[in-house]
């Protein structure tokens, strides 16, 4: 209600504005206003030209400015400054840094060696030199399917807390499914469990004062991460936290596509039955998922728990468990992480490359190798929504699809209800999966966080979900999406347009 209130008062304040000084801009006011907006355009258009950024971002940018220059200004100071995310987190990023190699020379963790095939070794050596962790061999994990399926194990096990619980989401409704959630961490609160919850302010804005203060009185630590001060002008409005992490006493994690709310229930009118993917993580590699909290945690309260009580997880012993590793990815990195991770997995394949995503914009690296590897004859498959639920974004994502039609690749659309799951699968022996989505948001702006899966049970349960969804899909016919209607090839061809900016 409050951050409501916040863009009510700016937008009203902006509408007072125009209203007192209308007076003004058939004069020199207007005069003014429109030589500093044409020489802001031409010195930022001059800065991108130096950056050096890839051709199609800076072509994007430059027919915005040149099109639409006032849109072009406000959505640059939004969306475009390379530098201002540089900036805002160089501190967290040394400090992340700093804590993981602290911890790595204290490690005492065991490696168990992977027997990955000689053309996955590439894959295997880039995932340990790009990321702070090590790839676990001592962690269990189990695929969960769909809403009903993740809650249960969540609540299940956030009964048995002893210790501590940690959360972070970007989304936390004050819904049926929000009031259990609160229920639960008041109860463990009140028995002494240290609770720390993070939400994210943009994603959360509609979310409650009441349900704040309530878990607040009652002795949990709730937070919101970058809270935006004054609303679209706010420097860190652009980048948000869009993980969906739970510890429980270091030993059990949760990492996935859900959020909090009814509708991941499948309660929503709209969207109806919601296909979603979370995974239950049990073991070594829980400290790095704890790991990842805490460092989120400090970066907003200064507050810092890098003791024994938090990182010490419990290892287990199965020489057919596979490979896990926890992976961060955000604008406080100094590579894209998971998306050289998605490259590396995709150009391994040798036999199929299955992904699933609501969200579908790759950039021209992703694009490029989808299709060499359809070209080559390895089994492309592509898993989408068939019903929008972000019109621009679905329209943009529908504009990649004759290229890699063409290209031999096989595209679903989801009928069943609507899909969320984030999910790649290559070879049916690696996987990933998590809060990433296959669009340049995720690679660029957001904070992330995806498991990937080396050889471990839970492939196959993937590939057997994926199977199923193909079941309660329609597959693309490109003669036929050929014929689709002028005015949805026109919307496209727009949406793309601003994919780099999305």
């Amino acid at each position: 209600m409050r951050n409501a209130l916040k863009v009510v008062l700016f937008i009203l304040a902006f509408i007072g504005f125009l209203a007192v000084t209308k007076d003004y801009w058939e004069g020199w006011l207007l005069g003014t206003f429109s030589l500093f907006v044409t020489l802001s355009v031409i010195f930022i258009s001059f800065v991108i030209f130096l950056e050096n950024r890839h051709p199609t971002k800076t072509l994007t940018w430059l027919v915005l400015f040149s099109s639409f220059p006032l849109i072009g200004f406000i959505f640059y100071f939004l969306f475009g400054q390379n530098y201002r995310k540089k900036r805002l987190f160089r501190k967290k990023a040394l400090l992340d840094e700093q804590t993981f190699r602290k911890l790595e020379r204290n490690d005492t963790n065991h490696e168990r060696k992977l027997y990955m095939k000689p053309h996955q070794q590439p894959l295997l050596q880039l995932a340990r030199r790009m990321t702070k962790e090590s790839i676990s061999t001592a962690t269990k994990t189990r695929v969960l399917t769909n809403g009903e399926e993740t809650f249960a194990a969540i609540f299940e096990e956030l009964e048995k807390a002893e210790h501590h619980i940690h959360l972070e989401y970007y989304i936390v409704r004050d819904d049926d499914i929000g009031q259990r959630l609160k229920q639960i961490l008041i109860a463990k609160a009140k028995k002494g469990v240290h609770v720390r919850f993070l939400y994210d302010a943009v994603g959360s804005w509609k979310l409650s004062k009441t349900y704040i203060q309530d878990m607040r009185e009652a002795g949990v630590d709730i937070i919101p991460f970058s809270p935006v001060r004054l609303p679209f002008l706010n420097n860190t409005i652009n980048f948000r936290n869009h993980r969906k992490i739970i510890v429980i006493d270091g030993k059990v994690g949760f990492v996935g596509g859900l959020n909090i709310g009814d509708e991941y229930l499948g309660k929503n009118e709209y969207f109806g039955f919601w296909r979603d993917t979370h995974l239950l993580v049990y073991g070594e590699a829980v400290r790095t998922l704890q790991l990842i909290f805490l460092q989120d945690w400090y970066y907003m309260t200064g507050q810092q728990w890098l003791t024994m009580n938090y990182l010490h997880a419990p290892t287990v012993e199965d020489e057919t468990l596979g490979g896990v590793q926890l992976v961060a990815g955000g604008p406080d990195t100094k590579w894209e992480v998971i998306k050289h991770l998605f490259f590396a997995m995709i150009t391994s394949a040798q036999q199929s490359i299955w992904i699933a995503s609501p969200y579908f914009i790759p950039d021209e690296d992703i694009l490029t190798a989808l299709k060499v590897a359809a070209l080559s004859g390895i089994d492309v498959r592509l898993l989408v929504p068939k019903r929008p639920d972000k019109k621009i974004v679905f329209y943009a994502s529908r504009s990649y699809f004759p290229e890699l039609l063409e290209a031999g690749a096989t595209i679903y659309e989801y009928e069943k209800g609507f899909m969320h799951s984030k999910i790649i699968v290559v070879d049916g022996e690696l996987a990933s999966i998590g809060t990433a989505n296959m669009d340049m948001r995720s690679f660029h702006l957001n904070f992330e966080v995806n498991a990937f899966l080396y050889q471990t049970p839970s492939v196959q349960t993937l590939v057997d979900d994926f199977i199923n969804d193909f079941e309660h899909s329609s597959k693309i016919d490109m003669h036929q999406f050929k014929r689709r209607p002028l005015w949805m090839r026109i919307a496209e061809s727009t949406a793309r347009l601003l994919s780099p900016l999305l």
